[in-house]
């Protein structure tokens, strides 16, 4: 997709911060053709230095993409699914940045587990045998399997796919089923298997199990830290996620319903001091880092928050809002640091996104009183900060024309929120 064929309308929706699902859509299409493009990028240098790359990584690679491919040929929704999963993403970015060498391969085996997640997902019959890191197989979007030992015999068929370890020996206890052959939704069994738990009235999945649900090497540093699976809180989880869309729901059906169709992937991180903290990755639009807030409403913020640095992420890859990095830094009412342009827009941006939900948040009824007393104070904050930093944005050279007519349909939306909301009594 290029710019021409980005109708008008739709990127003043997005500026907006509208949830119209003519903006979603486009999103959601140009999120997988920018996947595809890495993966093919991927493809195209290991060709290019197959002779850097060792053997048998080499051999794995060419025969997971074959697999793919063979399961795209049939069930191409299924492998855009598994393809569009936020974890692949984060995979793609750091196997195309890795310099030639064993880290390198290393990286390339994640193919085999993206492939095979799609194959088992269709529910054909199969029967592979993998190789596995560390004993363990983490299928995306699934689950994790530890093995007692780094071979396992794959044999599927009849909506049931059984492992044997070893390529041989006794069955493993651990069995998936495919419930819904129509999405391919599996669901395992054993005392080896952890799945990836599915979050309450939404296809979302809590993924506190895949390798690559922060950046590799980055765990502590700046995203945060994610939290395991034996020490996340699956329970409290479920039932904030599920009191936070019911409150979105009641103060914003259309916020709701965005959240729901956007965010594919909750990552929990361990709480560090006082609040709690949230994060996205430009590699993977749809996924919300963060720990475990107190209150639904917290939830709530977080999750409006972190979706629109996705969503502008996503579109600038489509449509670039502004020229390659200067060294121009900005400062902005929300950050004590100063900022380059385009920490300015993305902060600009989902801040207007929250001033739109706490105007709500202040004025409709059936929300809890004190959200409704904090929404309206913190909207008359947030609601001066996004106008000083939209100023600094249309005042600035560094925005392309496309981000240009962006911030000044942001402008207008920031300018039809009004000042002060009346608080609902």
């Amino acid at each position: 997709m290029n710019v021409a064929s980005l109708p008008a309308s739709v990127l003043a929706e997005l500026a907006r911060t509208s949830p119209a699902p003519a903006g979603l859509t486009l999103l959601r299409s140009a999120l997988h053709t920018r996947r595809l493009l890495l993966l093919k990028a991927l493809l195209v240098r290991v060709h290019r230095e197959r002779a850097s790359v060792g053997t048998g990584a080499l051999g794995r690679f060419e025969r997971s993409w074959d697999l793919l491919e063979q399961v795209e040929r049939h069930r191409p929704a299924v492998v855009r699914d598994v393809l569009d999963y936020p974890t692949t993403g984060v995979w793609l970015a750091a196997a195309l940045a890795e310099p030639a060498g064993p880290d390198f391969d290393r990286l390339l085996n994640r193919l085999d587990m993206v492939a095979l997640t799609a194959a088992l997902r269709c529910g054909d019959p199969l029967d592979l045998t993998v190789e596995t890191a560390d004993g363990l197989l983490s299928l995306p979007g699934v689950g994790r399997l530890r093995l007692p030992s780094d071979r396992v015999r794959i044999i599927a068929g009849n909506r049931t796919v059984r492992f044997h370890p070893d390529a041989g020996r006794h069955p493993a206890p651990t069995v998936l089923t495919l419930v819904d052959g129509r999405r391919g939704v599996l669901a395992g069994r054993g005392p080896d298997w952890s799945p990836v738990r599915a979050l309450p009235r939404c296809t979302a999945r809590l993924d506190d199990l895949d390798p690559y649900r922060v950046p590799v090497g980055t765990a502590g540093g700046s995203v945060g830290t994610p939290a395991g699976h034996v020490d996340t809180d699956h329970a409290a989880w479920s039932a904030r996620w599920r009191a936070a869309q019911e409150l979105l729901a009641r103060t914003d059906p259309g916020r709701a319903f965005e959240v729901t169709r956007s965010v594919r992937v909750v990552v929990p991180l361990v709480p560090c001091g006082p609040g709690h903290r949230g994060a996205t990755l430009s590699a993977a639009p749809g996924a919300v880092l963060t720990s475990l807030p107190d209150e639904a409403w917290g939830l709530a913020e977080t999750l409006v928050h972190e979706l629109h640095h996705s969503k502008l992420a996503t579109l600038h890859e489509l449509v670039p809002l502004y020229g390659p990095g200067r060294d121009a830094v900005h400062q902005v009412g929300w950050r004590p640091d100063p900022r380059p342009i385009a920490g300015v827009l993305h902060g600009a941006y989902a801040h207007l996104a929250l001033a739109d939900l706490w105007r709500r948040a202040a004025t409709v009824e059936g929300v809890p009183k004190p959200w409704r007393s904090d929404a309206g104070q913190q909207f008359d904050e947030l609601h001066d900060q996004v106008g000083e930093a939209l100023a600094i944005l249309l005042e600035s050279d560094e925005l392309t024309t496309e981000g240009r007519e962006f911030a000044h349909q942001m402008r207008q939306h920031h300018a039809s929120l009004g000042a002060t909301p009346l608080v609902a009594g």
